[in-house]
């Protein structure tokens, strides 16, 4: 049994350090669906403040949770940590097993989906780019797999932790393909992909934590030259 001093009370302040990034949402949507108040700190990684690096003194990105005097870093960690904190609707499975898979999923996405995505996304035109834009869609194939039939999301009929985990296809890699010009979730080869995707966004709840689109392009394309560094960088240790 846990002892009772180890316990965080809920009414406990909440907040969170975050700005416009996929990974941050993870972490809205999630408090946002377990129904727990918090107030956004707008923390632009260009300019990283003190309160972040004190409570993320490892990596130094966003998001960071805190909760009354504890900080908890990292998107699915947070995800987690909100589902075992906070009353409201599961995240995770109950099955053991099937929370196992949830878990297993959700670090294909941060593993090998987006990066496999992300070189697609960024490399010039070319063989090479054709290659890898192939195997980014057969990632995205995988993923559809674990859709269930007939069901709207991963978590069955309602939102769950590998839905959060990958609300980033959902939401960004739509912004990110404009931008690039490069399409690789499309209907014809990924229906139930894109089915799912239309249901994440249209989701009130989602909506509610979604940045405006023209403001993400806004604040995204200055940074084109940076996610071309970026990807090469990836794509050499693939």
């Amino acid at each position: 049994m846990e002892d009772a001093s180890t316990k965080m009370p809920e009414q406990s302040a909440v907040k969170l350090i975050g700005w416009l990034s996929p990974y941050v949402h993870r972490a809205e949507v999630a408090l946002r669906l377990k129904g727990v108040p918090y107030e956004l700190l707008q923390d632009e990684m260009a300019n990283k403040s003190g309160l972040l690096l004190a409570h993320n003194p490892v990596h130094k990105k966003v998001p960071v949770l805190l909760h009354g005097d504890r900080s908890i870093p990292e998107s699915l960690i947070i995800v987690e940590y909100v589902d075992e904190a906070f009353h409201g609707p599961p995240l995770l499975p109950a099955d053991p097993l099937a929370r196992a898979a949830a878990r297993f999923w959700a670090r294909f996405v941060d593993d090998k989906l987006w990066k496999a995505l992300w070189v697609a996304l960024w490399t010039e035109p070319g063989q090479a780019q054709v290659a890898l834009a192939a195997s980014a869609r057969e990632s995205l194939t995988l993923l559809e797999a674990q859709l269930p039939e007939g069901r709207r999301f991963f978590g069955g009929d309602a939102i769950g932790f590998l839905d959060i985990a990958a609300s980033g296809v959902a939401l960004w890699l739509p912004v990110f393909e404009e931008m690039a010009g490069v399409t690789l979730l499309a209907e014809e080869e990924h229906t139930a992909l894109c089915r799912w995707a239309w249901e994440y966004a249209a989701e009130e709840t989602v909506r509610q934590c979604t940045p405006d689109r023209t403001m993400m392009i806004a604040f995204l394309t200055p940074k084109r030259g940076m996610f071309m560094s970026t990807a090469k960088a990836t794509a050499a240790q693939m």
